[in-house]
C-alpha cells in the first residue's frame, strides 16, 4: 500500500511540475483610464529553461471574456506546453479590437499594440521582436487579430482568424459594432475604412504570414470565401481552409489546432 501511495504522489507531483502555468496580468489603460485583465498561460519549461519564448495573442469574440478561450478549449494550456509558447488573451469586450472615433473607453488598436505587448515583453521572457510574435482569434477576435496585424505588421510576423468578422458591412446591426463605429447610414466611409476586406491594400506579401479558414453553415462563411478570392486575385500569400461547421467552439476547438501548426512552423523558421 505504502508504495502504491508513493507512486501515486510522485505521479501527481510530476504532472504538476510538467504543468503550464496560467496567470492573470492586471494592465492600467493610460489609452482607456482603466484596468484591462488578460490571461497569460506559460508553458512548463518556462520557470527552468530561462530562454525567450515566442508569443502567440489569442483574441476573443463578441459575448465572450478574456478566460473564455482556456475555459471553453482547456487543451489551450496543453498547446502551450507542447509548442513551447506564451499565450495571451487580452479582455476585449465588444470593442472589435478598434480604436473607437465615438468612445474614448473603447481605444482597444492602442491598448493592444502600445500597452500589452511592451508590458508582456517586459514582464516575461520572450522574443520581443515580429519574428517571435503571431496574433489570431475567433469571430470578432479574428477581425481583430487581422486588424491589428495588417495595421501593425512591425509588431507581429503572422497572423490568424477563425471565422473571422472579416467584412463587417453586412452586419450593420449586429454586436455592437455601431456603438464603436456610429451607425452605417451616418459613417459610410469609417465602416469602408475599418473592415477587413478593404485593407488587403496594406499588405506587403513578404512581411506577414496569414492563415484563415471558416465553416461552411458560418454566417461569416461568404466575406472569408470573398476574402480568400481578393486575395488570389492580388497575390497575396496565404493558407485557406473550409470545412463543414458553424459558428461555434466545436469547430474552433479542431480548427485551432492547425492554426497552431501553422503558427509553431513560423516560429521555428525564425529561431
Amino acid at each position: 500500500m505504502r508504495t502504491k501511495l508513493l507512486l501515486f504522489f510522485l505521479i501527481a507531483n510530476s504532472m504538476v511540475a510538467n504543468a503550464s502555468q496560467v496567470d492573470t496580468l492586471k494592465i492600467n489603460s493610460t489609452a482607456m483610464k482603466k484596468i484591462i485583465p488578460n490571461l497569460v498561460i506559460t508553458p512548463n519549461s518556462y520557470s527552468t529553461s530561462g530562454k525567450k519564448f515566442p508569443v502567440l495573442y489569442l483574441l476573443h469574440g463578441a459575448g465572450n471574456t478574456y478566460k473564455d478561450w482556456a475555459t471553453r478549449i482547456p487543451k489551450i494550456k496543453d498547446y502551450a506546453d507542447q509548442y513551447n509558447i506564451i499565450i495571451v488573451c487580452p479582455d476585449g469586450k465588444t470593442s472589435w479590437y478598434f480604436d473607437s472615433p465615438i468612445d474614448k473607453e473603447m481605444q482597444y488598436e492602442t491598448y493592444i499594440t502600445k500597452e500589452l505587448v511592451s508590458t508582456i515583453d517586459k514582464e516575461y521572457n520572450t522574443v520581443a521582436q515580429k519574428s517571435g510574435r503571431a496574433i489570431t482569434g475567433q469571430s470578432m477576435g479574428g477581425h481583430g487579430s487581422f486588424y491589428l496585424a495588417f495595421k501593425h505588421q512591425d509588431i507581429w510576423g503572422a497572423a490568424g482568424s477563425l471565422s473571422g468578422g472579416v467584412d463587417i458591412r453586412p452586419f450593420p446591426n449586429n454586436w455592437d459594432i455601431s456603438k464603436r463605429l456610429g451607425s452605417y447610414s451616418q459613417n459610410p466611409d469609417i465602416w469602408e475604412k475599418n473592415t477587413i476586406i478593404n485593407m488587403l491594400y496594406l499588405l506587403n506579401a513578404t512581411d506577414l504570414k496569414l492563415i484563415f479558414e471558416c465553416g461552411t453553415g458560418d454566417f461569416f462563411y461568404d466575406a472569408n470565401k470573398r476574402l480568400h478570392l481578393a486575395m488570389i486575385e492580388k497575390n497575396i500569400p496565404h493558407d485557406y481552409t473550409e470545412r463543414p461547421g458553424g459558428h461555434n467552439w466545436d469547430y474552433w476547438t479542431n480548427a485551432i489546432k492547425y492554426q497552431l501548426i501553422f503558427f509553431d512552423t513560423f516560429f521555428q523558421q525564425n529561431k
